[in-house]
């Protein structure tokens, strides 16, 4: 499989990361390089219950949110393959992780902190960064998450480069993944793991 041969996924690519790692920008670019659509499960859980996560956070707290995630996942996993941005929280959950690395083909999107802060500071969406000191949160997060982050099939990182860069880098990584599912062959793109 050299670099100009088009990819064939026989299965969802699902990008993983923190808040502000791109999940969603790459991912709409990668969706449309591949020719695969691109599904946030965000919007998807959000469409399924019938309120946005924040409400649904409150009304019935994070372990019936995580049981919901995971329900929504499942179902995103059993269809066509596709590109799929998970929540930042979603790759924490053992069961919900568990689906993800036998049906699907995980990236973890890792960014530096800096980079990560430039990219959520402005916004007002994101409820827990609102607890508090933003950039202390997204440090104490990465210390809790990265290491479980680290568990996806490929990691690729995140920087304050062009979201188009990046989104080459994801797929080169794909590439040299799946060049060696099936051949064995060395990596050679230092962007996996």
């Amino acid at each position: 499989m050299d670099a100009s041969s088009p990819l064939s996924l026989p299965r969802t690519v699902a990008l993983v990361g923190l808040m502000g790692a791109g999940k969603s920008a790459i991912g709409k670019r990668l969706a449309a390089r591949l020719g695969l659509p691109f599904v946030d499960a965000d919007d998807e859980i959000e469409r399924a219950a019938g309120c946005t996560i924040a409400e649904f956070f409150e009304r019935f707290g994070e372990q019936e949110f995580r049981a919901g995630e995971r329900r929504v996942i499942s179902r995103l996993l059993d269809e066509t393959p596709r590109v799929l941005s998970t929540g930042g929280g979603a790759y924490m959950d053992p069961e919900t992780r568990a689906l993800l690395r036998a049906k699907a083909l995980t990236v973890w999107l890792r960014a530096e902190l800096d980079v990560l802060f430039d990219r959520v500071k402005k916004r007002t969406h994101r409820p827990l960064l609102r607890q508090g000191d933003p950039k202390e949160i997204l440090a104490r997060l990465m210390q809790q998450r990265y290491p479980i982050y680290a568990e996806a099939d490929i990691v690729v990182d995140s920087t304050a480069q062009p979201a188009d860069r990046t989104t080459e880098q994801v797929i080169d990584a794909i590439r040299a993944h799946l060049r060696v599912q099936a051949h064995g062959q060395p990596q050679t793109t230092g962007q996996t793991a």
